[in-house]
Protein backbone atom coordinates (compact mmCIF):
# COMPACT_ATOMS: atom_id res chain seq x y z
CA UNK A 1 0.00 0.00 0.00
CA UNK A 2 1.63 3.11 -0.73
CA UNK A 3 2.21 5.60 1.60
CA UNK A 4 -0.31 8.95 1.98
CA UNK A 5 3.05 11.56 1.84
CA UNK A 6 5.92 9.92 -0.33
CA UNK A 7 9.29 11.39 0.07
CA UNK A 8 9.73 13.25 -2.63
CA UNK A 9 12.95 11.89 -4.72
CA UNK A 10 16.33 12.72 -5.14
CA UNK A 11 15.93 14.20 -8.58
CA UNK A 12 12.84 15.94 -7.41
CA UNK A 13 14.76 18.07 -4.40
CA UNK A 14 17.50 18.80 -6.84
CA UNK A 15 15.16 20.03 -9.91
CA UNK A 16 14.23 23.34 -8.87
CA UNK A 17 18.20 23.95 -8.15
CA UNK A 18 19.16 23.68 -11.92
CA UNK A 19 16.23 24.99 -12.97
CA UNK A 20 17.90 28.52 -11.52
CA UNK A 21 20.81 27.90 -12.63
CA UNK A 22 19.52 27.59 -15.97
CA UNK A 23 17.62 30.98 -15.72
CA UNK A 24 20.44 32.23 -14.24
CA UNK A 25 22.66 31.24 -17.34
CA UNK A 26 19.92 32.25 -19.36
CA UNK A 27 19.97 35.69 -17.73
CA UNK A 28 23.74 36.24 -17.74
CA UNK A 29 23.68 35.49 -21.53
CA UNK A 30 21.20 37.85 -22.25
CA UNK A 31 23.23 40.48 -20.28
CA UNK A 32 26.24 39.79 -22.37
CA UNK A 33 24.41 40.13 -25.76
CA UNK A 34 23.28 43.44 -24.81
CA UNK A 35 26.90 44.38 -23.75
CA UNK A 36 28.16 43.46 -27.34
CA UNK A 37 24.91 44.92 -29.11
CA UNK A 38 25.94 48.43 -27.98
CA UNK A 39 29.64 47.88 -27.97
CA UNK A 40 29.28 46.95 -31.45
CA UNK A 41 27.25 50.43 -32.22
CA UNK A 42 29.84 52.20 -30.04
CA UNK A 43 33.13 50.67 -31.71
CA UNK A 44 33.11 53.00 -34.64
CA UNK A 45 33.23 55.76 -32.46
CA UNK A 46 35.89 54.49 -30.00
CA UNK A 47 38.70 56.92 -30.55
CA UNK A 48 36.12 59.93 -30.37
CA UNK A 49 35.21 58.73 -27.03
CA UNK A 50 38.47 58.49 -25.87
CA UNK A 51 39.19 61.98 -27.29
CA UNK A 52 35.98 63.26 -25.18
CA UNK A 53 37.46 61.78 -22.36
CA UNK A 54 40.99 63.31 -22.28
CA UNK A 55 39.29 66.31 -22.57
CA UNK A 56 39.60 67.34 -19.37
CA UNK A 57 43.58 66.62 -18.87
CA UNK A 58 44.17 68.15 -22.42
CA UNK A 59 42.49 71.81 -21.84
CA UNK A 60 45.07 72.00 -18.70
CA UNK A 61 48.10 70.86 -20.86
CA UNK A 62 50.29 73.65 -22.55
CA UNK A 63 49.41 74.24 -26.02
CA UNK A 64 50.82 72.04 -28.41
CA UNK A 65 50.80 69.42 -25.93
CA UNK A 66 50.06 65.89 -26.50
CA UNK A 67 49.29 62.43 -24.94
CA UNK A 68 51.79 59.62 -25.65
CA UNK A 69 51.46 55.65 -26.68
CA UNK A 70 54.29 53.40 -24.52
CA UNK A 71 53.08 49.93 -25.69
CA UNK A 72 53.06 49.50 -29.23
CA UNK A 73 49.38 48.25 -29.09
CA UNK A 74 48.03 50.90 -26.83
CA UNK A 75 46.72 53.23 -29.31
CA UNK A 76 44.68 50.52 -30.98
CA UNK A 77 43.29 48.27 -27.75
CA UNK A 78 42.83 51.34 -25.36
CA UNK A 79 40.17 53.26 -27.41
CA UNK A 80 38.09 49.75 -27.56
CA UNK A 81 38.57 49.43 -24.10
CA UNK A 82 36.95 52.49 -23.10
CA UNK A 83 34.05 51.63 -25.82
CA UNK A 84 33.90 48.04 -24.12
CA UNK A 85 33.45 50.19 -20.35
CA UNK A 86 30.93 52.75 -21.86
CA UNK A 87 28.93 49.48 -23.39
CA UNK A 88 28.81 48.15 -19.74
CA UNK A 89 28.10 51.87 -18.30
CA UNK A 90 24.88 52.10 -20.31
CA UNK A 91 23.87 48.99 -19.71
CA UNK A 92 24.17 48.89 -16.23
CA UNK A 93 20.21 49.69 -15.98
CA UNK A 94 19.51 46.28 -17.75
CA UNK A 95 22.06 44.50 -16.04
CA UNK A 96 20.19 45.54 -12.61
CA UNK A 97 16.68 44.66 -14.00
CA UNK A 98 18.23 41.26 -14.85
CA UNK A 99 19.83 40.89 -11.23
CA UNK A 100 16.02 42.47 -10.08
CA UNK A 101 14.09 39.77 -11.81
CA UNK A 102 16.29 36.44 -10.72
CA UNK A 103 15.77 37.25 -7.09
CA UNK A 104 12.25 39.18 -7.27
CA UNK A 105 10.42 35.77 -6.77
CA UNK A 106 12.25 35.12 -3.64
CA UNK A 107 11.57 38.02 -1.98
CA UNK A 108 8.13 38.97 0.23
CA UNK A 109 5.63 41.33 -1.01
CA UNK A 110 6.47 44.41 1.59
CA UNK A 111 10.66 43.50 0.25
CA UNK A 112 9.78 43.92 -3.28
CA UNK A 113 8.25 47.34 -2.32
CA UNK A 114 11.39 48.61 -0.74
CA UNK A 115 14.45 47.13 -3.03
CA UNK A 116 13.26 48.22 -5.88
CA UNK A 117 13.19 51.94 -5.52
CA UNK A 118 17.08 51.48 -3.21
CA UNK A 119 18.22 49.91 -7.17
CA UNK A 120 17.00 52.94 -9.23
CA UNK A 121 18.22 55.55 -6.78
CA UNK A 122 21.45 53.32 -6.36
CA UNK A 123 22.07 53.46 -10.29
CA UNK A 124 21.09 57.52 -10.42
CA UNK A 125 23.36 58.01 -7.81
CA UNK A 126 26.16 56.01 -9.83
CA UNK A 127 25.43 57.77 -12.92
CA UNK A 128 25.84 61.71 -10.58
CA UNK A 129 28.98 59.91 -9.19
CA UNK A 130 30.58 59.66 -12.24
CA UNK A 131 29.51 62.53 -13.69
CA UNK A 132 30.53 65.09 -10.87
CA UNK A 133 33.70 63.35 -11.31
CA UNK A 134 34.14 64.63 -15.11
CA UNK A 135 32.76 67.85 -14.83
CA UNK A 136 33.94 69.18 -11.22
CA UNK A 137 36.59 66.86 -9.47
CA UNK A 138 38.82 65.87 -13.09
CA UNK A 139 39.27 69.80 -14.43
CA UNK A 140 40.56 70.27 -10.53
CA UNK A 141 42.51 67.51 -9.82
CA UNK A 142 44.13 67.47 -13.74
CA UNK A 143 44.77 71.28 -13.52
CA UNK A 144 46.68 70.76 -10.20
CA UNK A 145 48.82 68.39 -11.35
CA UNK A 146 49.79 70.17 -14.28
CA UNK A 147 51.04 73.09 -12.50
CA UNK A 148 52.80 71.10 -10.06
CA UNK A 149 54.90 70.05 -12.75
CA UNK A 150 58.49 71.50 -11.46
CA UNK A 151 59.78 73.68 -14.14
CA UNK A 152 61.21 71.81 -17.08
CA UNK A 153 59.71 69.33 -17.39
CA UNK A 154 57.12 68.50 -19.96
CA UNK A 155 53.53 66.53 -19.34
CA UNK A 156 53.00 64.03 -21.47
CA UNK A 157 50.70 61.08 -20.18
CA UNK A 158 50.19 57.46 -21.38
CA UNK A 159 46.71 56.96 -22.92
CA UNK A 160 46.50 53.65 -21.11
CA UNK A 161 47.42 54.79 -17.75
CA UNK A 162 45.24 57.47 -17.93
CA UNK A 163 42.59 55.33 -18.77
CA UNK A 164 43.55 53.28 -16.06
CA UNK A 165 43.29 56.00 -13.77
CA UNK A 166 40.16 58.35 -15.00
CA UNK A 167 38.59 54.68 -14.32
CA UNK A 168 39.68 54.55 -10.85
CA UNK A 169 38.29 57.90 -10.13
CA UNK A 170 34.41 57.09 -11.69
CA UNK A 171 34.87 53.65 -9.51
CA UNK A 172 35.62 55.98 -6.99
CA UNK A 173 33.12 58.65 -6.71
CA UNK A 174 30.51 56.61 -8.13
CA UNK A 175 30.56 54.52 -5.02
CA UNK A 176 30.91 57.54 -2.74
CA UNK A 177 27.99 59.11 -4.01
CA UNK A 178 26.07 55.24 -2.85
CA UNK A 179 26.09 56.94 0.45
CA UNK A 180 22.48 57.54 1.38
CA UNK A 181 21.65 53.70 -0.21
CA UNK A 182 24.39 52.56 1.98
CA UNK A 183 22.93 54.23 5.46
CA UNK A 184 19.45 52.88 3.87
CA UNK A 185 20.49 49.25 4.33
CA UNK A 186 22.25 49.94 7.56
CA UNK A 187 19.09 50.99 9.29
CA UNK A 188 16.74 48.60 7.29
CA UNK A 189 19.06 45.89 8.37
CA UNK A 190 18.63 46.80 12.01
CA UNK A 191 22.65 47.60 12.50
CA UNK A 192 22.14 51.28 13.18
CA UNK A 193 18.96 53.57 13.74
CA UNK A 194 19.26 57.02 12.36
CA UNK A 195 19.28 58.99 15.98
CA UNK A 196 22.38 56.63 16.23
CA UNK A 197 24.25 58.52 12.94
CA UNK A 198 23.16 61.73 14.17
CA UNK A 199 24.41 61.09 17.54
CA UNK A 200 28.01 60.08 15.08
CA UNK A 201 27.18 63.45 12.65
CA UNK A 202 31.18 65.28 13.99
CA UNK A 203 32.67 62.05 13.44
CA UNK A 204 30.80 61.11 9.93
CA UNK A 205 32.20 64.91 8.85
CA UNK A 206 35.91 64.17 9.53
CA UNK A 207 35.44 60.69 7.77
CA UNK A 208 34.46 62.75 4.80
CA UNK A 209 36.98 64.87 4.45
CA UNK A 210 39.77 62.23 5.07
CA UNK A 211 37.83 60.20 2.39
CA UNK A 212 38.16 63.82 0.31
CA UNK A 213 41.83 64.26 1.14
CA UNK A 214 42.65 60.28 0.13
CA UNK A 215 40.80 60.23 -3.14
CA UNK A 216 41.66 64.19 -4.83
CA UNK A 217 45.10 65.97 -4.82
CA UNK A 218 46.73 67.61 -1.56
CA UNK A 219 44.72 71.08 -2.22
CA UNK A 220 41.65 72.18 0.43
CA UNK A 221 39.48 73.02 -2.64
CA UNK A 222 39.45 70.08 -4.36
CA UNK A 223 38.77 68.08 -1.01
CA UNK A 224 36.18 70.37 -0.15
CA UNK A 225 34.53 69.85 -3.13
CA UNK A 226 34.14 65.93 -2.69
CA UNK A 227 33.66 66.14 1.28
CA UNK A 228 30.67 68.36 1.21
CA UNK A 229 28.62 66.48 -1.55
CA UNK A 230 29.27 63.11 0.66
CA UNK A 231 27.82 65.04 3.73
CA UNK A 232 25.16 65.91 2.21
CA UNK A 233 24.25 62.80 0.83
CA UNK A 234 24.90 61.25 4.36
CA UNK A 235 21.89 63.69 5.71
CA UNK A 236 20.01 62.71 2.15
CA UNK A 237 20.17 58.73 3.67
CA UNK A 238 19.36 59.76 7.46
CA UNK A 239 16.01 61.49 6.22
CA UNK A 240 14.98 58.62 3.84
CA UNK A 241 16.05 55.95 6.33
CA UNK A 242 13.27 57.10 8.75
CA UNK A 243 10.81 55.50 6.33
CA UNK A 244 13.22 52.11 6.67
CA UNK A 245 13.89 51.77 10.13
CA UNK A 246 12.43 48.53 11.29
CA UNK A 247 9.08 49.16 13.47
CA UNK A 248 6.84 46.90 15.96
CA UNK A 249 7.16 43.71 14.89
CA UNK A 250 4.28 42.11 13.32
CA UNK A 251 2.64 39.29 11.08
CA UNK A 252 2.88 39.55 7.09
CA UNK A 253 0.60 37.18 5.50
CA UNK A 254 3.53 36.37 3.26
CA UNK A 255 5.09 34.84 6.62
CA UNK A 256 1.85 32.73 7.66
CA UNK A 257 1.84 29.25 5.91
CA UNK A 258 -1.49 27.84 5.05
CA UNK A 259 -2.99 26.17 8.24
CA UNK A 260 -2.80 22.08 8.27
CA UNK A 261 -6.16 20.05 8.74
CA UNK A 262 -4.96 18.97 12.06
CA UNK A 263 -4.33 22.80 12.79
CA UNK A 264 -7.80 23.65 11.89
CA UNK A 265 -9.53 21.60 13.61
CA UNK A 266 -7.49 22.49 16.73
CA UNK A 267 -8.60 25.88 16.68
CA UNK A 268 -12.35 24.90 15.85
CA UNK A 269 -12.28 23.11 18.80
CA UNK A 270 -10.00 25.77 21.09
CA UNK A 271 -12.89 28.41 19.70
CA UNK A 272 -15.81 25.98 20.78
CA UNK A 273 -14.30 25.60 24.26
CA UNK A 274 -14.17 29.00 24.43
CA UNK A 275 -17.88 29.53 23.72
CA UNK A 276 -18.61 26.92 26.11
Amino acid sequence: MPADNPQPSGDEIEQPFVTHLIELRDRLLRVVLVVIVIFLGLAPFANWLFTQLAGPLMAQLPENSSMVAIDVASPFFTPFKLAMVVSIFIAMPYILYQGWAFIAPGLYKHEKQRVMPLMVSSTVLFYMGAAFAYFVVFPLVFGFLAKAAPEGVEVMTDISRYLDFVLTLFFAFGLAFEVPVATVLLVWSGVVTPDALREKRPYIIVAVFVIGMLLTPPDIISQTMLAIPMWLLFEVGVFMSERFKPGPERSHEEYEPPMSDEEMDKTLDDLENDEK
